[in-house]
């Protein structure tokens, strides 16, 4: 079993090339990691890894803070009374020399022990510590996890916010105190929806902190409809080159806003390049790492990143802590190594020395303001004071029985720290997540300083976990000017977005709605169309009733109808009166002159239905129109055939031995008029009995407006109304042409001939033009044609008479109209 043990050390060792800091000196080639950095040994014991050294450079303050935060919690849980009364807590911190082999090694001693001989029981016995706390960084934690998980030894990180190490399969034992990288990168993406940032670049440490935190952002962003320009890795160790590289990357990019989710040690590199090239004008917006570290703020050469903004472990004050960290001296423990280095590290000078250089002893931490000594930004160190009270409060659960029910315990501890924080673990060893949100901020010593400008908490509803107050903002520049990262502007209400080809969704053209469509919202991708009875307005973004057109008084044509329609029935009028005054003439009663005034009040009727058809159709209306054009037309061609008729009869009548006047007297020609008239009223009736014209909204002919008119209702009735009227129209229309050539002085029949020509020619024309005219001209045309036919009878029939009347008054007399003519045909 040892033989393997140490095979398995070798391996490591060869494979990643352990890290061993020169200063400790006591790290082994083969088999044996070195001891640990920082001890005491105790009734209880914890241990600890944290980074002090990179290669063999003592170059990590925090790494000794986060350490002195650890052996500060534990003597003040020592001098309680309420945890643990009467066990004392040690501890055993260990290196990891921001290595993942060295934090691997550092885990196994912290198992088994760190004996210079291996026995058999080394493996199989319990661990020499009851939880781990570290590492701070994800990589190395993980590999800390894999590798105590399957004996059930706790590791609490601090600082370890990786999404994957929430994976219970993978990491049975792990837990964290800060929140897991998860909610940080969807609050990250919800922020940058918040400030309509949807063109963003992204940098990550090309490790596991910056591949899962930007994978897991990338999703996020999906969802709330952000794009990503560009997305770089960077390295601590990659050549000058590569950071040029990324520069060059952010320079051409088109987005003015940049997330950088990388760990500390992998952004210095990428800032110094980007100050020695002077590029200013970035929005940068941070991850928990690297937004709260002061060196960064306090850096000049970096003001390029004032207004960045990011969230960060929400912060807490300590008592007694600054106190514990001012207090460390070498001479607390002479041959500690780790005292020394830091004490040469922070004073600058060296314990090896004589000369003026040399460390005295005699400074004082008090008096230096730097990372170590600063206790005004606490959030991770405080992740360190949880996760010691985390393991007290578990051990004081458990009743200091047997290791491996400790993790048992942990998953359901339940405590609140002096700092009020309410901490807990959920299924997969994650604490709630809450961060604050931070700004950088100019100070007025010309460093930057981080200002509270919100929060975010997962635990509220999701419109109300994410609150900015954003007035109190600076932004890039130290501007107050609200910065904007779009690829494309955004599209008004009124238009629609349409991607551009091979490019993001996030790059669109903004096309116009069509007609009929609207968009009322901003940066809509999709149209909606209205419903039927309205229509787009001309700005796009809102539907308005569609204009209702039906031929109205007010218009142009209306007028013009009604003026002709007026006028129509004012000479009809006038003739008349005309014929009143001369109804004992032999040129009226020659023609019948009861039948020519019930033809003038048939024609002033017809002229009158005109007006019918004009104005908004009603129920009323609409049977009315239809109904009044039939009857009426039909009494006026009725009595135009009963005066051809009658001038048939008469000449008949002149021939000897015929009496046919007896059959075609006054009585059969009022009998004719009304049977003809009757039946067309019967018509009429049972139009309007079975299915009557009504009011109806056309919304298929035209998209934009709604034509109001009258349906048919029937359109048998209809075409049975007007097919009877044209039936009597070419009847009389024949008998005119026949009786066009009798001898009389003044036969009325070629003047009929020729009205009743006129009339069947506009009915005729008026059928195609009824049927393709669209809207309120469809009315127009029905109009026209009853003022045309009904001027046509007017004219053509009285206008001769009133001729001889008026004008040529000596032609009026009896012996003028007994007189025989051979007139010609027409």
């Amino acid at each position: 079993m040892a033989k393997r043990t140490v095979s398995l050390l070798q391996l490591l060792l060869v494979v990643y090339g352990v890290c061993v800091p020169a200063s400790a000196q006591i790290c082994r080639l083969l088999g044996q990691p070195a001891l640990p950095l920082l001890s005491a040994q105790k009734d209880i014991n914890i241990g600890a890894i944290f980074s002090f050294h990179k290669s063999a450079l003592f170059n990590s303050l925090r790494g000794f803070k986060y350490a002195q935060t650890l052996i500060f919690t534990i003597e003040e849980i020592n001098n309680s009374t309420q945890l643990l009364p009467g066990v004392s807590l040690g501890y055993k911190i260990y290196d990891s020399c921001s290595s993942i082999s060295q934090t691997v090694l550092s885990g196994m001693s912290l198992m088994n022990g760190y004996e210079e001989t291996l026995s058999d029981t080394s493996c199989s016995r319990p661990p020499a510590v009851h939880a781990i706390v570290g590492e701070s960084n994800s990589s190395p934690t993980m590999a800390l996890a894999s590798l105590v998980g399957p004996f059930s030894l706790p590791v609490i990180s601090h600082f370890a916010t990786c999404a994957c190490l929430s994976n219970r399969k993978r990491f049975p034992s792990f837990f964290r105190t800060i929140p897991s990288d998860y909610y940080q990168s969807r609050a990250l993406a919800q922020l940058v929806k918040h400030f309509g940032w949807t063109w963003v670049g992204t940098v990550r440490s090309r490790g596991d902190y910056g591949n899962n935190g930007i994978a897991a952002f990338e999703e996020a962003a999906k969802q709330e409809g952000i794009c990503i320009e560009y997305s770089e890795a960077i390295l601590s160790t990659d050549p000058k080159e590569q950071f040029l590289k990324t520069l060059e990357v952010i320079k051409k990019g088109t987005a003015r806003v940049v997330l950088a989710f990388v760990a500390v040690g992998d952004f210095v590199p990428l800032l110094n390049v980007i100050a020695q090239h002077n590029i200013t004008g970035i929005q940068w917006v941070g991850s928990e790492s690297w937004i709260t570290y002061r060196t960064f703020a306090e850096t000049k050469e970096y003001s390029f990143l004032s207004g960045a903004v990011g969230f960060a472990i929400a912060n807490a004050k300590l008592v007694g802590l600054r106190e514990f960290l001012v207090n460390v001296h070498p001479n607390q423990e002479p041959n500690n190594e780790l005292l020394k280095e830091f004490w040469e590290t922070v004073f600058q000078c060296s314990f090896r020395s004589n000369s003026s250089g040399g460390c005295t002893g005699s400074e004082k931490l008090a008096e230096l303001q730097n990372e170590y000594t600063d206790v005004s930004e606490l959030r991770i160190v405080n992740k360190v004071y949880t996760a010691v009270y985390a393991i007290a409060h578990t051990l004081h659960n458990n009743g200091l029985r047997h290791k491996r029910y400790v993790l048992d315990y942990m998953r359901d501890v339940r405590f609140t720290v002096k700092t009020g924080e309410d901490i807990f673990f959920d299924v997969s060893g994650d604490p709630a997540a809450k961060y604050d949100l931070i700004n950088w901020q100019p100070a007025d010593d010309g460093s930057l300083q981080f200002k509270y400008v919100g929060f975010y908490d997962s635990s509220l509803p999701s419109e109300q976990c994410l609150r900015v107050i954003q007035e109190h903002m600076i932004w890039a520049g130290n501007s107050r000017q609200f910065p904007v990262s779009v690829c494309s502007e955004s599209c008004p209400p009124g238009t629609r977005k349409a991607v551009q080809k091979g490019r993001p969704v996030c790059c669109y053209d903004c096309i116009p709605c069509a007609e009929g469509e609207i968009n009322n919202e901003t940066d809509s991708s999709d149209c909606f169309p209205c419903d039927l009875e309205y229509w787009s307005n001309e700005g796009k973004d809102k539907c308005v009733l569609k204009v209702v057109e039906f031929l109205s008084y007010t218009e142009i044509m209306g007028m013009v109808l009604c003026i002709f329609s007026f006028f129509g029935m004012l000479l009809t009028a006038i003739v008349s009166f005309l014929f009143y005054l001369h109804k004992e003439t032999p040129i009226v009663r020659a023609n019948n002159s009861e039948l020519s005034f019930l033809l003038l009040f048939s024609l002033s009727l017809c002229f009158l239905c005109s007006l019918t058809f004009i104005g908004q159709p009603t129920e009323w209306s609409c049977m009315l129109r239809h109904t009044a054009f039939g009857i009426t037309f039909v009494l006026c061609i009725s009595c135009v055939l009963g005066k051809t008729i009658v001038v048939l009869m008469a000449f008949r009548a002149t021939l000897p031995g015929s009496n046919v006047m007896k059959w075609f007297g006054p009585l059969q020609q009022r009998l004719s008029v009304v049977s003809l008239s009757l039946i067309q009223m019967i018509i009429c009736v049972l139009w309007l009995t079975i299915s009557p014209p009504f009011p109806y909204m056309n919304l298929s002919y035209y998209r934009e407006k709604v034509i109001l008119e009258c349906n048919l209702g029937s359109a048998l009735g209809f075409w049975a109304v007007l097919g009877y009227t044209g039936l009597l129209s070419i009847l009389c229309f024949i008998l005119a042409f026949l009786a066009r050539n009798l001898p009389d002085n003044f036969n009325e029949a070629k003047f009929i001939t020729f009205s009743m020509l006129i009339f069947c020619a506009v009915w005729i024309t008026f059928i195609p033009a009824y049927v393709s005219s669209p809207g309120k001209f469809t009315v127009a045309v029905q109009i026209f044609a009853i003022l045309a036919s009904s001027f046509s009878l007017l004219f053509c029939i009285f206008a001769p008479k009133c001729y001889i009347i008026l004008l040529k008054p000596e032609k009026n007399t009896k012996k003028q109209m007994m007189g025989k003519s051979s007139s010609k045909a027409l």
